[in-house]
């Protein structure tokens, strides 16, 4: 099998500690040199001195949690070209013996091209990564303090969910304050209610009606702290993202022209695949990375699973959400396309 990279290294990357094999082939003689270094940075530096000192062109690294983050940032600012695979890949690569230690190995499919390159984004997009999926990651536990506010308003036979459809909204807010100060009288707690409520005050009333003790206030204003945390986090976000997202605002602008895609998702859209397409060859190729196509699966002629693989999770969730928003916008092209495939 042909040489393509006849001087590249592999990398086991772990918490604490980075195996390096550096893999240099002079026609049909193959040196390795393998050595550990630790993952600090001093140690990283030493790491990046020793593969220029061997001449490296290339080295692969298995994306390893967030381990393998601190040791791509600091040899992204050597003269190597860095390739982070898919440890999934390199295990489907047949021809791998028990006695090979994972930075040999790597190297030699490095060095033979059998292992390909996963989406690294620039550090701009990258930290507009970290803060978009950090976004949302708090959003769902906003959500998860909602529901044990429910689940404490039932413990207190409180049923606010069945009368009004969001308890965090304005008029179940101003409830639930009412509730953590002291008031229990039904009558008083459904004054609280907003005029637009489509409840009328007799439900509101029989509603509110309950046995809150004072285990269940503490509990509500426990909740309802840490709601108002989150909420100042996910502004503090939306500002951050708003001021890094100024170069790629064009860009941006031109998602939102999309039906069913919102300012939010323009952002986790960009944060996800960047602005550059030319890593994609076409549209079918991002639409695969994603995860959003069948798997491959056939034989003698018949299908044997149509899963989707896990493909990009961050970006697959907020794709479907804007597939679903746009089935239902009205007047548009998509629109009726979902129904016509659909039919």
């Amino acid at each position: 099998m042909d040489v393509l990279y006849k001087r590249c290294a592999g990398l086991d990357v772990h918490k604490t500690s980075v195996v390096a094999c550096v893999r240099l082939a002079d026609g049909a003689t193959v040196n390795r040199d393998v050595r550990s270094f630790d993952t600090t940075t001093s140690a990283l530096l030493d790491l990046s001195a020793w593969l220029a000192e061997h001449g490296c062109t290339h080295v692969a690294m298995e994306a390893t949690g967030v381990y393998w983050k601190p040791v791509w940032h600091i040899l992204a600012d050597g003269d190597v070209d860095l390739v982070l695979v898919n440890a999934a890949h390199v295990k489907a690569v047949p021809g791998r013996k028990t006695d090979v230690n994972d930075a040999t190995w790597l190297a030699d499919l490095l060095a033979h091209g059998l292992v390909r390159s996963s989406f690294v984004p620039p550090v701009a997009i990258a930290e507009i990564r970290e803060l978009v999926r950090t976004r949302k990651q708090l959003t769902r536990e906003k959500t998860r303090h909602a529901q044990r506010i429910q689940k404490t308003l039932e413990a207190a036979n409180i049923k606010l969910d069945s009368v009004i459809s969001e308890i965090l909204g304005v008029t179940g807010r101003a409830i639930l304050d009412a509730i953590v100060a002291g008031e229990s009288d039904p009558t008083v707690l459904a004054a609280k209610a907003d005029r637009r409520i489509k409840a009328s005050p007799e439900d509101l009333r029989a509603a509110l009606f309950g046995r809150v003790t004072r285990n269940h206030r503490f509990l509500l204003k426990l909740h309802l702290q840490h709601i108002d945390a989150i909420d100042q986090a996910i502004a503090d976000i939306d500002a951050e993202v708003t001021e890094r997202l100024a170069p790629f605002r064009q860009a941006a602008r031109l998602l939102t022209s999309i039906p069913g895609v919102g300012e939010v998702s323009a952002e986790t859209i960009i944060s996800e695949i960047g602005v550059d397409m030319d890593r994609f060859p076409t549209a079918g190729h991002l639409v695969s990375w994603a995860g959003l196509v069948p798997r491959n699966d056939e034989s003698a002629g018949k299908r044997r699973s149509n899963r989707l693989r896990p493909g990009a999770p961050w970006l697959k969730t907020t794709l479907v959400q804007c597939a679903v928003s746009a089935s239902k916008a009205k007047g548009t092209y998509l629109r009726a396309l979902y129904h016509r495939l659909r039919a």
